[in-house]
C-alpha cells in the first residue's frame, strides 16, 4: 500500500500559515492551560500574574476600553479579560508569523516543527475531552433538576439554566455524551488513531460549542478552540479525506511515522512519560470526579427533610393568613435541599434563601441568612402522620405556626415519565 510522503517543499502560504498556528496554539496552551497536566493551574497561576496587570492596561490605554477590565474567577470563560487575551495571542502571532517570515524564507518546509505542533495540539484536546467526559460519565456538570429548578416556570429559565435542565434529566444522555467525549479524548492520545478522534473532535466538540453558543452558555471561547484545534489535526489528511468522502478516489494511507529521538533511552523515556501521563489524566480524571460525585453530585446522602413542603396554614400571632397571590409574607412552600439550604417560596413566587440545619433530636430546624449569620431564626418542628409537620417560631413581631405537608416528587410529570418503546401517541404535555 502506497504511504503519503511528508513533503519535502512548502508552499509559501503553508510555512506562513504554520508560522502563525505554532505560535498561536503555543500561546494559547501557555494562557489557557486548562489542568491539562499535572499541578499546571498552580504553575499558571504564577507565571500568569504579570497579565494580570498587563491586560487590562492594555485595554485601558491601547483600546482605551470605558469600563475596567475584570481579572477573577466568575465561572465565566468568556469574559473581556479572555476575549483580550485572544486578541493578545493573535496579535503576538501574527507579529512573530511576520518575523519568521523574514529571517526563515529559505527554509524549505517544518515537518519536524508540524508533528510536534500536532502532538501539543492532540494532547491538549485529548485531555480537555477526558475531563469533560469524567464528569458527565458521573453525571456531576449536569446533575438533576434541583426542588426549586421543578418548581421555576420555563418562561423564568436563563437559556443556561434551560440547557442545564434539558442535560441534567437523563442519566442515560449523560452517559452517551460522557463516553463521546473519552473515547475522543483516548483516539487523540495516539498517532495512528488521531485522524479519527480529530473527526469525533469535530462533532463532539462542535455539539459543544453549539449549545454554548445557542443557550448562551459562557464557555464559547474554549469551546471554538477545541474545534479549531480538530479541525487544524485533519489538515495534514485533508486530501485523503476529500478523496475518501467526496469523490470516490483512492486514499493512500497517511505517514505516521514519528520523528524519534536519535538516542533509544530517550525515547523510551518519552514513551514511558506518555503512558503515565495519560494514566494519571484518564485514571485521576474519574476518581476525581467519582469522589466529587459522592461528596456534592447526585450520589451524596440526601439531607433528612430534603423535599418541597406546601403551607396548609400559617398564622401570625392570631390571624390566619389566607393564601393571598398578592401576599409578599406568608409561607407557601419550604424547600429543603442538599448541601444545607432551604428556600422559602412566599405567596406572590419570590423566593427568600437561607442557611439550613435541622436537629433531629431537640426538633429544631435553624435558619440564617448569609448577609446576617449572627440572628439566626429556632423553629420547633413536631413530626405527624403522612410526613407533616408543624412548626412555631418567633417572628419579627409576633409569634408564627404553620402546618407543613411533603409534596410527593413523583407526581412531576419530568420525574415519572420514563421511558417508552411503544408510544401509540406523542406524549406531550
Amino acid at each position: 500500500m502506497t504511504t503519503v510522503a511528508e513533503p519535502q517543499n512548502w508552499t509559501t502560504a503553508q510555512k506562513i500559515a504554520f508560522r502563525f498556528f505554532f505560535v498561536f496554539f503555543i500561546l494559547y496552551v501557555f494562557f489557557e492551560p486548562n489542568g491539562v497536566l499535572p499541578f499546571s493551574d498552580k504553575l499558571s497561576a504564577i507565571y500568569l500574574k504579570p497579565f494580570f496587570q498587563l491586560i487590562p492596561w492594555l485595554g485601558a490605554h491601547v483600546l482605551h476600553l470605558t469600563k475596567p477590565v475584570i481579572v477573577m474567577q466568575t465561572g465565566s470563560g468568556d469574559t473581556t479579560y479572555d476575549y483580550l487575551i485572544l486578541l493578545f495571542i493573535t496579535v503576538v502571532a501574527a507579529v512573530a508569523a511576520a518575523m519568521w517570515s523574514i529571517t526563515g524564507r529559505n527554509t524549505k518546509h517544518y515537518n519536524k516543527l508540524f508533528y510536534w505542533l500536532c502532538v501539543i495540539v492532540r494532547y491538549y484536546v485529548a485531555i480537555t475531552m477526558v475531563v469533560y467526559g469524567s464528569v458527565k460519565v458521573v453525571k456531576l456538570q449536569f446533575p438533576a433538576p434541583s426542588l426549586g429548578r421543578l418548581l421555576e416556570p420555563v418562561g423564568n429559565m436563563s437559556p443556561m439554566a434551560l440547557a442545564w435542565t434539558y442535560m441534567g434529566h437523563s442519566v442515560a444522555f449523560n452517559y452517551f455524551t460522557g463516553m463521546a467525549e473519552i473515547t475522543c479524548g483516548l483516539l487523540l492520545f495516539f498517532r495512528r488513531t488521531t485522524t479519527l478522534g480529530a473527526i469525533m473532535g469535530v462533532v463532539v466538540a462542535g455539539n459543544i460549542m453549539a449549545i454554548n453558543y445557542c443557550f448562551d452558555v459562557p464557555v464559547k471561547l474554549l469551546a471554538t478552540m477545541l474545534v479549531v484545534m480538530s479541525i487544524f489535526l485533519l489538515l495534514r489528511d485533508y486530501r485523503r479525506l476529500v478523496n475518501f468522502f467526496f469523490k470516490n478516489a483512492d486514499a493512500p494511507a497517511s505517514n505516521l511515522s514519528p520523528h524519534r529521538f536519535k538516542t533509544r533511552w530517550k525515547n523510551v523515556t518519552l514513551t514511558v512519560v506518555k503512558y503515565l501521563l495519560v494514566a494519571y489524566v484518564v485514571i485521576g480524571d474519574l476518581i476525581s470526579a467519582y469522589q466529587g460525585g459522592q461528596q456534592y453530585g447526585e450520589g451524596a446522602k440526601k439531607p433528612a427533610f430534603y423535599g418541597i413542603y406546601n403551607v396548609q396554614y400559617f398564622v401570625r400571632g392570631r390571624d390566619t393568613l389566607p393564601p393571598l397571590t398578592t401576599d409578599s409574607t406568608r409561607w407557601n412552600k419550604l424547600l429543603i435541599g442538599n448541601y444545607g439550604n432551604a428556600t422559602v417560596k412566599l405567596m406572590n413566587d419570590s423566593t427568600q434563601n437561607y442557611n439550613f440545619k435541622a436537629d433531629t433530636v431537640k426538633h429544631i430546624f435553624t435558619m440564617y441568612t448569609d448577609a446576617d449569620t449572627v440572628h439566626k431564626t429556632l423553629i420547633a418542628y413536631t413530626p405527624l402522620k403522612n410526613n407533616t409537620y408543624l412548626l412555631s417560631y418567633k417572628g419579627a413581631k409576633d409569634s408564627v405556626h404553620l402546618k407543613l405537608v411533603k409534596f410527593d416528587l413523583k407526581k412531576f410529570q419530568l420525574l415519572n415519565r420514563g421511558f417508552h418503546w411503544v408510544n401509540e401517541f406523542p406524549y406531550v404535555k
